[in-house]
């Protein structure tokens, strides 16, 4: 069984806003209202009977009329239909400049890693030559050395 419709009606001040649904909650989605207007006052259920005629003849689709007004009922049309959400250019902007800038040091990382290691090879080279230096010297010196203690007796 489908549940029992109720008409429901809020206004800006400008235009009054009719939607035929089951629940006040659901009321509030098809406004795109988020904070409760009926806890405020600035919203209710009617039951005037053309509004009820007019609503339940299209029910969860919201209808609107100048605000106030008696007119007839002929002048009630389909609200625009909210648009779908989506990123503002401003969030989109800054997306884009924080993506930039991770790109940035990624790369600032890549060519300091790079430097480092330029400069590992470099030390290694020199501890290469350093070491070979030592060898060599330790050799001559460790003969010299024999040499001495040979001559001693």
């Amino acid at each position: 069984m489908a549940a029992r419709l109720k008409v429901f009606v809020t206004s800006d001040g400008l235009t009054d806003y009719v939607v035929a649904v089951s629940s006040r909650a659901k009321a509030l989605a098809a406004w795109g209202v988020r904070q409760d207007v009926f806890k405020e006052g600035a919203a209710h259920e009617t039951d005037d009977p053309a509004l009820v005629k007019a609503a339940t003849a299209r029910p969860g689709e919201v209808l609107r009329r100048p605000a106030g007004t008696r007119g007839a009922l002929a002048d009630l049309k389909p609200a625009k239909a909210a648009r779908p959400k989506g990123p503002t250019k401003a969030q989109l902007g800054k997306v884009s400049d924080l993506e930039a800038r991770l790109a940035a040091l990624d790369a600032e990382h890549g060519r300091a890693l790079a430097a480092l290691d330029r400069e590992r090879a470099a030390l290694d080279r020199r501890a290469e030559a350093l070491t070979s230096r030592h060898a060599a010297q330790r050799k001559a010196l460790d003969a010299a050395l024999r040499a001495a203690r040979s001559a001693l007796g």
